[in-house]
């Protein structure tokens, strides 16, 4: 844009110089491309510095009354300069045009006719200085409401994602509070009805199934403490959360239920992020839990293979006997753990097998 602006100045220069648009000089061809250059150059860098094109400008019109430069410069000036710096301009076009007369008068001809009278001297001031000056200003004005709105409407944005953020917040707090009041209590009194259970047990194998149920009602409690964490604060959790370094402990547990659970590891282990890990920990968390849910005490296999690019994690699970057919697969729990494994860019499968069991299939990227 600039370079376009710089030729045409500098092509009007000369038709100004020429005559067809301005006065006729009678100086050499080589001198007038000169000045129109110049001219030219000075357009092109009055974005940056305005001086010199009111300079260059000043003295083609009084010297040859050509115009163009004059023009842009009273432009530039309206849009760029503060109002100290625009009086200021203002006055020094003023006394050029009524200099740049004065020449022409002296000048006498054709010249005297058209820029040196009175009446031409200020009906070119009003066109050449006042015209674009007017112009510049009416630009910059707009964009400086243009500007303005640009940040009202920012500002209204940041205050209602302010607003939103507050809301969401409060939100997340209500629901921690409920879910307190609600689930929180129910399973401590849970967790003490046990205990009183498992000290009070007329056999071992109660005592044993009663301590078993005070245990995982303990860490149920504090994984919920961790979800009401998670939903008091947006940062995240802020306890430990589990990986697969805590697989086995949780097999274990499964196994006390009676159920008997088979691990296999495959390929390298590698250490993977605590999200990978904790997203893969859920799989089987989940799946166990639905297998003892629907499927009762049925061996179970889970293989955790370290694939090149991914994880995969599978839970398999024989049918049960008597069950016809009544397997996981349609549960809110499954829906959930799609869903986290997706928010890791993973896939989850799960559905029966051909031999009546039933299969969870995650496969988890890891680069």
């Amino acid at each position: 844009m600039p370079w376009a602006l710089g030729v045409a100045v500098f092509l009007l220069s000369m038709a100004s110089a020429s005559g067809s648009m301005g006065v006729e000089s009678t100086l050499p061809v080589p001198v007038l491309v000169a000045i129109a250059a110049a001219s030219g150059a000075a357009a092109v860098v009055g974005r940056r510095s305005l001086w010199p094109l009111v300079a260059v400008g000043a003295v083609a019109y009084v010297w040859l009354v050509i115009w163009p430069a004059a023009v842009v410069g009273s432009y530039y000036a309206g849009t760029r300069l503060s109002r100290r710096d625009l009086w200021l301009h203002v006055g020094g076009m003023i006394v050029v045009f009524a200099l740049g007369g004065f020449v022409s008068h002296l000048h006498g001809g054709y010249q005297a006719l058209v820029a040196g009278t009175l009446a031409n001297v200020l009906v070119m001031g009003g066109a050449m200085l006042g015209l674009p000056l007017v112009a510049g200003l009416w630009v910059r004005a707009r964009r400086q409401v243009l500007d303005a709105a640009r940040e009202r409407s920012e500002q209204l944005l940041r205050e209602q994602i302010l607003r939103a953020n507050q809301a969401r917040g409060q939100e997340r707090t209500r629901i921690a509070r409920e879910m307190h009041d609600v689930v929180a209590h129910r399973v401590s009194l849970m967790v003490l009805h046990a205990g009183a259970l498992e000290f009070g047990a007329p056999d071992a194998r109660t005592a044993e199934a009663a301590a078993l149920i005070r245990v995982t009602g303990r860490e149920a409690l504090t994984n919920l403490r961790e979800v009401l964490g998670v939903l008091r604060s947006p940062d995240g959790p802020r306890g430990p959360q589990p990986t697969l370094a805590d697989l086995d402990r949780l097999l274990d547990q499964t196994r006390a239920l009676g159920i008997v659970v088979n691990r296999h590891d495959e390929g390298d282990a590698r250490p993977l992020s605590p999200t990978l890990e904790r997203t893969a920990y859920h799989v089987v968390q989940e799946a166990l839990t639905n297998v003892h849910k629907h499927a009762g005490n049925v061996e179970t296999e889970v293989f955790v293979r370290y694939r090149p690019v991914e994880l995969e994690v599978i839970v398999r699970n024989r049918a049960s006997a008597g069950t016809d057919g009544d397997l996981p697969g349609s549960g809110w729990g499954l829906i959930g753990l799609r869903e986290r494994v997706e928010l890791v860019g993973g896939r989850l499968e799960a559905g029966p097998r051909d031999d009546d069991g039933f299969q969870v299939l995650a496969r988890i990227p890891t680069a």
